[in-house]
């Protein structure tokens, strides 16, 4: 008998592929995918069950299909994607501490892998070289997926003491990035020109989509419980990654980056949220040590690599012409005096 995986988030793209990936593995005899809307992209022989994990409903969904391994991406990163940052945060949160309840009661329970975050580690001037997953956070997010992503992992092992008989799996990931995905990243280095603050250089790491997808399904289908660092190998300098893309930079003195962020988010330019500049302020790497020895995990892309094939799939690193350049400064200058306000 193979596995009875439930996938959380599948109406987004990399959840949507997940469930994908997983009706193609032998191992796996059926796959549920759940979301409050269906998907847009091909979840292969998946089974759409349309569910809200903040209800209680869910539970049913589990018992009733004698799900022994539950998936769960369905952490929204930007308030733009949940209608608003007061239903992100019970999507993100509430819906987690209701999915877990429903864990908690299934006797068929088995695995539980949580799609998680590097942000939960925050950003700031005194953070080390390289957080392994052992060190406690020196600049704990306040605000934002991080603040949620940081949350959602404390009830998770809040359940991995209550039921100790199921295989808990955390992946805190690098940025993901690549030819499809959508985040907050992507968003910022397809600007026509990039804002940074003047005087520093974060260092940065990503994983590319499919590596990240295939961690996840590494974890899936066999016993890896544990906390891991999950990140392509290198780090790139934001200067680097700005260079890379071919965007004009344009440096921001630091009082400036709030009322820039702010103008960003309101004009739907990118997500400059406080905790997105604290980390292209100060950057983040992660120790992926235990990824390859525990986990049993090699990513195929480097840091690089990843960010190249998204430079290379959305045809950044063409030069922009002089009137382009111009007109993006006049934007980003509009930004800056108005806070994003409109009349």
């Amino acid at each position: 008998m193979g596995q009875v995986v439930l996938v959380t988030g599948v109406s987004r793209h990399l959840g949507g592929r997940m469930a994908q990936m997983l009706t193609r593995d032998p191992q796996v005899d059926r796959v549920i995918g759940v979301d409050v809307v269906p998907p847009r992209g091909d979840i292969g022989r998946a089974e759409f069950v349309r569910a809200d994990i903040r209800n209680p409903i869910i539970a049913k969904v589990i018992n009733a299909a004698d799900v022994d391994t539950v998936v769960h991406m369905g952490v929204i990163a930007t308030p733009i994607q949940a209608g608003g940052r007061m239903s992100m945060k019970e999507i993100n949160v509430i819906g987690t501490m209701q999915l877990l309840a429903a864990c908690q009661k299934a006797p068929t329970l088995e695995r539980l892998i949580v799609k998680s975050t590097s942000s939960v580690y925050g950003a700031g001037p005194r953070d080390p070289a390289m957080f392994t997953e052992a060190v406690e956070p020196r600049h704990a997010p306040i605000s934002g997926w991080a603040k949620d992503s940081g949350e959602v992992e404390g009830y998770v092992r809040g359940f991995a003491r209550r039921r100790p008989d199921v295989a808990v799996t955390t992946l805190r990931f690098a940025n993901f990035i690549g030819p499809q995905v959508e985040t907050a990243m992507t968003g910022y280095f397809s600007l026509p020109v990039v804002p940074f603050v003047m005087g520093y250089d974060a260092r940065l790491q990503f994983i590319h989509e499919d590596d990240g997808l295939r961690a996840i399904h590494e974890a899936t289908v066999n016993d890896r419980p544990g906390l891991y660092n999950i990140a392509g190998d290198g780090i790139l300098m934001l200067s680097q990654a700005i260079r890379l893309a071919g965007r004009p930079p344009v440096p921001l003195p630091l009082p400036l980056v709030p009322l820039t962020g702010r103008g960003m988010i309101k004009t739907g330019l990118a997500d400059f949220s406080p905790e997105q500049v604290r980390f292209l302020t100060y950057g983040r790497g992660i120790d992926t040590t235990r990824m390859r020895e525990r986990l049993g995990f090699e990513p195929e892309y480097t840091t690089k690599e990843a960010f190249m094939s998204f430079v290379e799939a959305r045809g950044l690193n063409k030069i922009l012409s002089p009137q382009r350049a111009a007109a993006a400064e006049q934007v980003l200058a509009s930004v800056l005096t108005s806070g994003g306000s409109h009349d």
